[in-house]
């Protein structure tokens, strides 16, 4: 079938201190997203200290050399009639303000100054260190199924650091000292480990002057560390039962050990994962939802890691229900796909979802400037932003069936019977 293309036009240069740089230009409303993503997640853990990453995000909008009143940050923004926020994920950090565009300028110097002149105080660190014991316990300790991920993780992992959580452990963000977060921000705070990419209201020559000024002069830093640990196989599967005081009802989750995002499988694993769970029609909702009526809720999603990782499967169900039962209906589905190829029917249907999700996907400006430094960073390739489709379309219904038969066996995986209540003593 012809692919439907996107037609995002940018450009793409790098300054000589190693910083990449995407512009897009887009006139349809005076907005301007200002973003920097910096190759530092949660995995690159250092030294026994793990949460770096994210506890260094909540610390960047403490302040600069020049920004020295606390809280002004975000006032400079917000003054201007702009938003900002950030993320942290197991493999990168980003930041981003969204402006009205004749305040383009603002937010660069704003960067530069996050980049360049962080200023990490004791009185920062112990301020910042509160507030993400705090968010740790809301998103984790006290949510329902918030451990869910980090419990996935540490029985799929046992060398690789995406074990850890991406939060970090308690015991971690206690002792943590401010010589360790200055080490942090040399090794990886620098140019030569960051893309800024801008979309919005801009004139392409003007913002390039404006990147240089600001930019231009901050000096390269050394490479940062990598993750070079290589996870072995998992040695058989991998189960468990996990209790969550919080948790209204149980859940069967699982974690099926899959290739990184720029893996050619990554293709054909993320459209079968459509197949089970993409929709009213899929074929989990219609099984375990629909025509079973055990569960409320059931889902699969590919792995988005930059090394290999998990791509996960869960379903929630109604109480009493037999998580056995629940596992053997789900395994029954991914036997389907091993032993018989999609329909041409549903196969036509996942083709024209890409084609939408081609078109629609990028709306907003703040959404083109993240998903051309994701796939810079993870792939290595800003202009995915318009021809992954290219790459789902070349998806056959063999290599779905293929990827099912080499990836989603029971040797493969992690199972966790996620149980509402404490466990016995």
């Amino acid at each position: 079938m012809n692919a439907q293309k996107t037609n995002i036009e940018f450009t793409k240069y790098e300054l000589d201190n190693g910083l990449k740089v995407i512009l897009h230009q887009n006139r349809s409303t005076p907005i301007v997203a200002v973003s920097i993503m910096y190759e530092v997640g949660g995995k690159d853990s250092f030294e026994g200290r793990t949460g770096f990453a994210h506890f260094f995000e909540h610390l960047l909008f403490e302040g600069s050399e020049n920004i020295t009143e606390r809280g002004q940050f975000a006032k400079y923004v917000e003054d201007a009639g702009g938003v900002l926020n950030a993320n942290t994920s197991q493999d990168r950090t980003y930041y981003y303000e969204i402006l009205p565009s004749n305040q383009l300028e603002l937010g660069l110097w704003l960067e530069s100054e996050r980049l360049l002149h962080a200023k990490v105080t004791q009185e920062g660190v112990d301020t910042q260190r509160d507030v993400v014991k705090e968010e740790r316990r809301q998103r984790m300790d006290n949510q329902p199924y918030g451990s869910l991920l980090y419990e996935l993780f540490k029985h799929g992992f046992t060398k690789h650091p995406y074990k850890d959580p991406n939060i970090g452990y308690m015991k971690d963000l206690e002792s943590a000292e401010e010589k360790d977060y200055k080490l942090f921000y040399e090794r990886y705070y620098v140019p030569n480990n960051a893309i800024l990419s801008i979309a919005g209201d801009i004139d392409i020559n003007e913002t390039k002057k404006l990147v240089e000024k600001y930019f231009s002069t901050i000096p390269r830093g050394a490479e940062p560390p990598r993750v070079t640990i290589v996870e072995p196989p998992l040695a058989g599967e991998v189960r468990d039962t996990v209790y969550d005081s919080k948790a209204p009802l149980p859940a069967l989750v699982m974690g099926y050990r899959t290739p990184e995002r720029n893996h050619p499988d990554y293709y054909a694993i993320s459209l079968m994962n459509q197949v089970l769970s993409s929709g009213q029609s899929s074929r989990l909702n219609k099984v375990l939802v629909d025509e079973k009526q055990v569960a409320v809720q059931a889902g699969t999603f590919p792995s988005f890691t930059q090394a290999p990782g998990l791509a996960i499967a869960f379903a929630i169900v109604k109480p009493g229900t037999d998580l056995k039962m629940v596992e053997g209906l789900f395994d029954t589905e991914v036997a389907k796909l091993q032993n018989q190829l999609i329909s041409e029917r549903e196969f036509q249907k996942l083709k024209n979802n890409v084609e939408v999700d081609a078109i629609s996907g990028y709306g907003s400006m703040s959404g083109i400037a993240e998903s051309l430094a994701d796939y810079e960073m993870y792939q290595g390739d800003a202009n995915l932003i318009n021809t992954e489709t290219e790459r789902f379309n070349a998806v056959t219904r063999e290599d779905i069936q293929r990827v099912a038969k080499k990836y989603y066996n029971s040797n493969n995986r992690v199972v966790l019977y996620w149980m509402p209540g404490e466990a016995s003593k």
